[in-house]
């Protein structure tokens, strides 16, 4: 089975970098991959300050563009990050066990 996920930040509108780089391309994968996991990455968007109100707004807005874009929520999983509390939870384990000197040595982290 083929499956692809991917997600974009909800830190504000939508612009021409998001449609080209992402999103453009999510809608043809749609119809290549068994599975399509398409996330508004919203843990993400809060590593700088967001007014929770408009955080929200943006959310919505941008789970809203994926669909007007073409991506079918009838054939894809469209999320919000933070509904999925194992992505937190996943977190905060790599965050208590994995060191920094570990990582440094690492060619993917790096």
């Amino acid at each position: 089975m083929k499956r692809i996920f991917s997600g974009v930040q909800p830190t504000g509108n939508l612009h021409l970098g998001n449609y080209l780089g992402a999103i453009r391309n999510w809608v043809r994968l749609q119809d290549e991959f068994d599975d399509c996991l398409f996330c508004v990455v919203d843990l993400h968007a809060i590593t700088v300050w967001q007014e929770p109100k408009d955080l929200v707004a943006n959310i919505r807005e941008v789970a809203a563009a994926m669909m007007a874009a073409g991506i079918d929520p009838a054939r894809n999983v469209i999320f919000n990050q933070s509904q999925v509390s194992a992505h937190a939870e996943l977190a905060w384990i790599f965050n208590c066990v994995a060191r920094l000197g570990w990582l440094d040595r690492m060619t993917q982290f790096k």
